[in-house]
């Protein structure tokens, strides 16, 4: 065929190639439109199967935090059916000793009246010590913070005359159960209470001005408007004795701390009582209490101011008060009062505490370690002291 032919030809097949491209151009598009169909499927099962699968989610994180809270209420409830049988064990163990029972907490008034007149005979004498210590406080070397346990008030000690390893902690400002840990360790290592002992009170405690002595604890009791110095063995949990404390219209000893009316402590004298009495609200009054009888031997009144005072502590005789500021800063103790008179309050050294978290809520001087267990917003802490002689300051 010639040229000629094919160019006679041309008009011929235009029309037949313009229709083949047209029906191509459409199967295009028909198979493009159903491409886009088929995306806009997968989009829309892909949208449903992500809501599923968060609302699965949602659900299962229900469940897991349901049963979080069912297996803290199994916990709870365990420990509460432990704290049950450790508290019939002791009721068992009591019934099944001899021990004499406790002795009745009403003092005689006349015995009252005549120890509070012999107190005051008293009143502010010179005082001859009972031991060669001569040291006071220079600074606080080091603080160690243990750890977080209970509420924001309350006490932590050793016993202050004794070799027992024992820790007793006492959580909050009345209770009625003592935790007691066998050493440091236990008590630093777990944060439940399932490793320590309870002891059960007769009569619950206030504030926290209490204190562990030579196998016993001298705690506070309120009784109406009058309080008592209960003295309780720790070995077989009786009451030895108790005394009504032989100072009326008592007003609380720190003005930071409104639920301590009487701060027991120890050194190496002994036992002191710090309290307060409305005949003169402005200053702490200081005691030398008779361990074996509770009888107050010694009274004074000292300069140290309630204001703004949140603690106390006897060291060799000397009454050291630390002092801070309702929106708490750095403590300080900033008056000292030795009965001695060795010691002069502008020979003192003015010893500063750390920066911590709040306000202490109590403050225990350990004659046997020279340190002391503090209790602030709820952490335990130990503050090293380091010790100059009185002259020498």
């Amino acid at each position: 065929m010639g040229p000629w032919r094919c160019l006679l030809l041309l008009p011929l097949l235009a029309p037949a190639l313009r229709a083949q491209q047209q029906q191509f151009m459409e199967y295009v598009e028909r198979r493009l439109t159903l491409l886009e169909e088929r995306i806009s499927q997968w989009h829309d099962q892909s949208s449903r199967y992500s809501t599923e699968l968060r609302d699965f989610k949602n659900q299962v994180l229900g469940m897991l935090e349901a049963a979080e809270k069912e297996r803290e209420a199994m916990r709870a409830e365990a420990e509460s059916a432990a704290v049950r049988v450790d508290r019939l064990e002791r009721e068992v163990d009591y019934l099944e000793t001899q021990n004499p029972a406790p002795p009745c907490v009403e003092v005689d008034e006349t015995l009252m009246d005549k120890q509070v007149a012999t107190a005051k005979q008293r009143k502010n004498e010179k005082y001859t010590k009972l031991t060669d210590c001569s040291d006071t406080i220079a600074s606080v070397r080091a603080m160690k913070i243990l750890k977080r346990f209970g509420s924001a008030s309350g006490l932590w000690t050793k016993d202050a005359a004794g070799s027992s390893e024992k820790i007793y902690v006492f959580d909050g400002t009345a209770n009625d159960t003592v935790y007691v840990f066998p050493r440091m360790r236990e008590f630093t290592l777990f944060s439940a209470t399932r490793k320590a002992a309870r002891i059960k009170l007769p009569y619950p405690w206030v504030g926290t001005g209490h204190l562990v002595y030579d196998g016993h604890l001298y705690y506070i009791r309120q009784q109406g408007l009058s309080f008592q110095v209960i003295k309780f063995n720790l070995a077989n949990k009786t009451v030895v004795d108790s005394s009504v404390f032989p100072a009326e219209e008592q007003t609380p000893v720190f003005g930071l701390s409104p639920s301590t009316y009487i701060e027991v402590s120890a050194d190496e004298e002994g036992l002191w009582a710090i309290y307060a009495t409305k005949e003169d609200e402005k200053n702490m009054c200081l005691a030398k209490l008779d361990p074996a009888s509770l009888d107050i031997e010694q009274m004074w009144d000292t300069p140290c101011p309630r204001e703004n005072a949140e603690g106390a502590f006897v060291v060799c005789g000397a009454l050291h008060v630390v002092y801070n500021t309702r929106l708490p800063s750095r403590a300080r103790v900033q008056c000292v009062f030795d009965v001695s008179g060795t010691l002069a309050p502008e020979d003192a050294s003015l010893v500063y505490f750390p920066k911590r978290y709040g306000s202490h809520a109590s403050l225990k001087y350990s004659p046997r370690e020279r340190q002391i267990y503090a209790w602030d917003d709820g952490y335990q802490i130990i503050y090293r002291m380091e010790m100059k002689k009185k002259l020498e300051v």
